[in-house]
């Protein structure tokens, strides 16, 4: 069965919605300070520069917010058939996601920028966040022709 592509859009939009929420609250005001400390720790006035992001850069972290609801809302689709609809196919398919990101985002602990206590922080928000975000789109996903 083909995915439902206008279902993916919907879900993978309010996905990303829900995710650009999540990662505001993050950022701005659970590890906002710390993050800020530990990048001028690492180099004097880098925290300061993290602070002042331009209205472009936000819009890239907007946008990418959005294609990661696009992209974990087209691959729960995928998975549907094999795991079938529901929380478990989203939990997998978030864990994907997390992996992912998680193998990506360690740079920044080996660099030295983020301590080990900072990333871990991030890394259990972030799969908290991508399992949210991938219930949403799964639950407004349906396959063409079913009520599921």
């Amino acid at each position: 069965m083909a995915i439902n592509t206008s279902k993916v859009i919907v879900g993978g939009l309010v996905a990303g919605l829900v995710l650009n929420v999540l990662d505001f609250i993050l950022n701005m005001y659970v590890v906002a300070d710390r993050m800020k400390a530990e990048a001028n720790a690492f180099k004097a006035g880098l925290g300061d520069q993290m602070g002042a992001m331009t209205g472009k850069q936000i819009a890239g972290y907007v946008i990418m917010d959005f294609v990661i609801g696009l992209l974990v809302t087209y691959t729960y689709a995928a998975m549907r058939p094999r795991f079938g609809p529901g929380a478990k196919t989203a939990i997998i398919t978030a864990l994907v996601f997390w992996i992912f990101g998680t193998i990506v985002s360690v740079n920044y602990m080996a660099m030295g920028i983020m301590s080990q206590g900072l990333w871990l922080t991030v890394g259990a928000w972030y799969l908290v966040s991508l399992i949210i975000t991938t219930m949403v789109g799964g639950k407004l996903y349906s396959e063409e022709g079913s009520t599921a």
